[in-house]
């Protein structure tokens, strides 16, 4: 009789997944996926890969089997209760408020982005800066064609204020078409350039004519990773054909200017200066190899360049006033220090510290007619500061609420200085400092959001990672949360690039907020929140420390009850991949679900991407044994073990991204669908009209993704409103 009840035990564990055994339905298993191993030999370490053939995205095979993965996908979300419910609710949320940004002050005029209630993507407008008479220039939305909508991606506005150049995009890809607008009418003066995604227009002061960058044009066949190689800077005149333009800055132009394939130049002309800085930046390294001319000598290739900077002097922004350069760097001064340089000279050796480092980061200058204004980064705060050309020392300019400044806007023939502000909490504005006042008032152009967060608090702690580094982790939830460990958590992190993570003001995570849930935000090294040093201690050979404080940051959230391991997801983005991929399978345990999104995955690939030359200076080449060994190290497709219970994990994707190719989610979700023994489901979200993680994307993809995240994640970490309650018809693909 025992035996007969042992054996019918073993049957039973043989059909009812871990997950229905944990009380919650099993749902249908994914779509197949074969295997067809490639080895590869890394200095002597084989790398053996099951899901090479998912790179192929020409291939009618990864095709169907992105469909079939994103049909799974809708089946299993479509079926979660009170998914329409939060859908209304985020709709709700997401058309809440106007957003403005971009802001730009030319000729009595402003121009930026807006979105209004009931628009579905940012329009461009132009205000009188006097009266406030606001025109709409362009609404993408109109150029919708066959199910593909259109984005704005940049513009930049003559200096007179007549006309402006706009870049504008399908389907998410950021391969922006250049386009001249009237600002008068918004009349299309009918030029059409194409491969100019990073644009960088640089208007000339005819008004009539612009510099800018354009990507070469590549013959058929061409490998795709050579896609942003030999980018050059044109000079283009109204009218003319800019299969014409000539080069006057790039690669091979001069014997004097030594550029790599990989680099990409630009010019920056200041309003009102005599001369033209040409920026030659090293893919997505910040310290660029500046050179100078006088703008009346810029002539194509004979064009006299003097180098100013280069890579050692650890220059990553500038600004010209009159004769004079402002120049930010982080050389000897980890938070960043700026160097004024007599431009009629141009001798970096006996260039002028104007402001020296502090304790706070010196992340951005601008040149205003009267001062210098420095953007600051104290303490995760944002503070904005005066330094006058004249002489004295720099003072701090008060803010009306500690936050972040996400823009600071100013134009050396005018004076004074526009600066957006935001907090967790607070919705943005513009403000806008007189220097003759010394005042600092909104311009009224965003108004208050009707979002209430009056019940939402917010704070900043430190957490100490496992090496003793302390790191700044912000958390954000309802004033009345009670620490019992109940609540569904989601920490986002990133850590790349140098890049901040600042507060920001989002109606729609008062979806998550209101429902009890906490939101946080893990400033890892890797990123920029403690200058230079907090950058380079998560970059490279350093990068595990990205995945390491992101686990730490993690395990407080848990051990000050603010949530469980059962109720806490994680989540990246983009390179941010590196960081959820590493914490999920160093810690799976810690971890109830995660969300992948456009993560880079597969970091021993990943300079094989459309972009992944570019990407080299902050991550490493394969071609390198020690880079090949960190890159290893930190790759989240290789460190997945089969057999091992992992959390629940949405990945996204957009078919357009230029960023992240779509193969990186395809073999992570076939990786992780194939290791995971949690009975937990790995679902892959493929977007056909959309780019890099929701970069130009509308309104309604916004909402339609926010609502499938948090959907998912409510319906893993417990909450009982979204817990689906049968498993739903197996699909032929899962049988």
């Amino acid at each position: 009789m025992r035996k007969l009840s042992i054996l019918f035990l073993c049957l039973l564990c043989s059909v009812i997944s871990p997950a229905a055994a944990n009380g919650k339905p099993a749902i249908a298993p994914p779509p197949a996926t074969a295997t067809h191993a490639v080895t590869d030999d890394y200095f002597g370490a084989k790398i053996v890969d099951p899901y090479r053939w998912l790179e192929d995205l020409k291939s009618p095979e990864v095709s169907a089997w992105m469909k079939a993965q994103n049909d799974y996908t809708r089946a299993v979300l479509d079926r979660i209760p009170s998914r329409d419910r939060l859908h209304a609710r985020i709709a709700e949320l997401d058309n809440t408020g106007v957003r403005v940004f971009g802001l730009q002050s030319f000729g009595g005029r402003l121009f930026y982005q807006k979105q209004m209630p009931g628009d579905d993507n940012h329009r461009l407008y132009v205000r009188d800066a006097a009266t406030g008479t606001e025109r709409l220039l362009i609404n993408p939305e109109l150029l919708t064609e066959n199910g593909v909508h259109y984005s704005i991606d940049y513009f930049q506005a003559s200096p007179d204020g007549k006309l402006v150049a706009v870049g504008i995009s399908p389907g998410g890809s950021e391969n922006s078409v250049l386009r001249i607008l009237e600002a008068d009418t918004g009349r299309d003066l009918g030029e059409r350039i194409d491969r100019t995604q990073f644009g960088s227009i640089a208007w000339l002061p005819d008004n009539r004519s612009f510099f800018y960058n354009r990507l070469q044009k590549l013959p058929p066949g061409a490998p795709r990773t050579d896609y942003y190689l030999n980018s050059r800077v044109y000079i283009h005149r109204l009218g003319s054909d800019p299969d014409k333009d000539v080069a006057v800055f790039g690669r091979g132009l001069s014997a004097s200017v030594k550029i790599d394939e990989r680099d990409f130049p630009f010019i920056a002309l200041p309003v009102a200066s005599h001369y033209a800085l040409a920026i030659d930046a090293h893919g997505v390294q910040n310290e660029v190899t500046a050179y100078l001319a006088k703008l009346d000598d810029v002539r194509g290739a004979a064009t006299p360049w003097r180098k100013v900077a280069d890579v050692d002097d650890q220059i990553t922004g500038f600004d010209i006033h009159g004769d004079f350069a402002y120049l930010l760097t982080h050389r000897n001064a980890s938070r960043f220090k700026v160097l004024r340089v007599d431009l009629r000279t141009a001798d970096l050796t006996q260039a002028t510290v104007v402001i020296p480092a502090g304790d706070a980061v010196i992340t951005t200058i601008a040149a205003a007619a009267d001062a210098l204004y420095l953007q600051k980064l104290d303490g995760g705060l944002g503070r904005l500061w005066r330094l006058p050309y004249e002489g004295g020392a720099a003072t701090e300019i008060s803010l009306p609420f500690d936050g972040a400044i996400y823009e600071i806007d100013s134009n050396p023939t005018e004076p004074g200085v526009f600066v957006r502000l935001a907090s967790w909490t607070q919705s943005p504005r513009f403000f806008h400092y007189d220097p003759k006042t010394q005042t600092l008032a909104d311009t009224k152009i965003i108004p208050p959001s009707p979002a209430d967060f009056s019940a939402i608090a917010s704070e900043e702690v430190k957490v100490k990672a496992s090496d003793g580094a302390l790191v700044p982790l912000s958390i954000i939830h309802r004033r009345d949360l009670k620490m019992d460990g109940s609540h569904p958590t989601l920490l986002h992190g990133y850590g790349s690039y140098g890049i901040t993570y600042d507060p920001n003001f989002d109606p729609t995570s008062l979806a998550w907020l209101e429902r009890g849930g906490v939101l946080a935000v893990a400033h890892v090294r890797g990123g920029g929140e403690n200058g230079e040093d907090w950058h380079n201690a998560g970059r490279k050979a350093t990068k595990q420390n990205t995945i390491t404080d992101f686990v730490a940051c993690a395990e407080y959230l848990v051990s000050q009850r603010y949530t469980s391991p059962s109720h806490l997801a994680g989540e990246g983005t983009s390179a941010g991949g590196i960081t959820i991929g590493g914490a999920i399978t160093e810690r799976p345990e810690l971890f109830g679900a995660a969300l992948d999104n456009v993560g880079m995955s597969d970091d021993l690939r990943a300079e094989l991407q459309i972009n992944g030359p570019a990407n080299i200076p902050e991550f490493g080449t394969v071609k390198n044994e020690q880079d090949f060994h960190n890159l290893l190290r930190i790759s989240a497709y290789h460190r997945l073990k089969d057999h091992t219970p992992y959390p629940a994990v949405l990945l996204t994707t957009g078919v357009n991204d230029p960023r992240v190719d779509p193969w990186q989610m395809n073999k992570m979700t076939a990786r992780l669908q194939a290791a995971t023994s949690s009975g937990k489901p790995v679902l892959l979200r493929v977007d056909y009209d959309a780019g890099h993680g929701g970069i130009d994307a509308t309104r309604a993809q916004h909402t339609a993704l926010l609502t499938d995240q948090f959907s998912f994640l409510l319906w893993q970490l417990g909450d009982p409103e979204f817990q689906i309650q049968d498993p739903g018809p197996q699909s032929p693909a899962g049988k």
